[in-house]
């Protein structure tokens, strides 16, 4: 007999929720925008060395860092061995943790400073801007097809400054 109580009680509750205005609330009704997705992309290959194994910790709290959306670009799926890579938009902004000191940043060099975060901006290839911070226990590459602003990077110095701590810059001979 409890069985048949407990299912008719069921019955009314669902009923009531179903749409009978019997003072039973039914579920809440969210105003806003949808969570960002990631973009319906296919999954960019990308392939760099690995990371040195110093870099593994800190490049892990940069991937959990990052978000979803990147100046109004979705993330996309990325095919490659490192997990420290990330990309978003079409054509792909790409985020390379843990990567060697840039070849150009050396004694006299200089720095681009965005909201606490030191950049060396490499320029030199015609297809794409790198910037790569200088002021991190671990060089982050943040590649930018021509004619991308440095919108993207901006973005980004909020996270990767929470993620990594300050560093003293140390540029090559």
């Amino acid at each position: 007999m409890p069985v048949v109580v407990a299912l008719v009680i069921l019955a009314n509750v669902l009923a009531n929720d179903a749409g009978d205005d019997n003072g039973v609330a039914g579920p809440a009704e969210i105003d806003g925008t949808a969570a960002p997705q990631r973009a319906d992309l296919p999954p960019l290959p990308v392939t760099v060395p690995p990371a040195p194994p110093e870099a593994v910790e800190p490049c892990e709290a940069v991937m959990r860092s990052l978000p979803l959306e990147l100046a109004g670009e979705q993330s996309r799926p990325v095919d490659s061995d490192s997990p420290f890579v990330y990309a978003w938009g079409e054509p792909p902004v790409v985020l390379v943790c843990g990567v060697d000191r840039p070849t150009g940043w050396t004694v006299g060099a200089s720095a681009i400073q965005i909201n606490g975060v030191q950049w060396y901006v490499d320029t030199s290839d015609p297809a794409s801007t790198v910037w790569t911070t200088v002021d991190r226990p671990v060089y982050v590459e943040v590649r930018l097809p021509s004619g991308v602003d440095s919108a993207p990077v901006t973005a980004l110095t909020v996270e990767l400054g929470q993620a990594l701590p300050y560093r003293e810059p140390d540029p090559g001979e």
